[in-house]
């Protein structure tokens, strides 16, 4: 399973207007100049936030978009969810129907996957991400044993995500 460009440009793209919120409304040309990430692009992306509540928009001279929520409001799975990216592991798109219109062997498996990592990306908010890169003692990323940590999972997994 793999996230497309969908989901990750969309979380980086939230992410840069997480960094700048405060600072008046953010343009997407500025993202998409910042992040490289084509403007038409982030136009259709931010169109589908909007849409989800996630952002605001300010129109005509000095607009852009702003969050519509907090930081700790907005996790990466609502993100990835307000675009349409589809987590699924399944070959069948959970309808069970993967083998000979019956479930295959191993779908439980895959259901039980897809549970996961919605419930890790649902735990992982736009504040712990900003103060990831500000370099902020923060709050670690939520379920990391220690082991993990120090094997540098949490690391890992977020740059997945992005």
């Amino acid at each position: 399973m793999r996230l497309t460009t969908k989901g990750r440009f969309a979380v980086t793209a939230m992410l840069d207007l997480a960094l700048r919120q405060g600072e008046g409304p953010v343009t997407l040309a500025g993202i998409s100049e910042r992040q490289k990430i084509s403007l038409s692009y982030l136009e259709q992306l931010f169109g589908k936030l909007r849409r989800h509540a996630l952002v605001e928009s300010v129109r005509g001279p000095g607009g852009g978009y702003y969050l519509a929520k907090s930081l700790d409001e907005v996790a990466v799975a609502d993100i990835i969810k307000a675009v349409d990216e589809p987590l699924d592991a399944t070959q069948c798109g959970g309808l069970g129907n993967c083998h000979d219109e019956h479930e295959c062997m191993t779908h439980e498996l895959w259901i039980t996957l897809n549970a996961k990592i919605y419930e890790y990306l649902a735990s992982v908010k736009l504040s712990h991400l900003v103060a990831k890169q500000r370099g902020v003692g923060v709050a670690q990323l939520p379920d990391m044993k220690p082991a993990q940590r120090r094997r540098g999972v949490a690391k890992a997994d977020v740059a997945s995500v992005l």
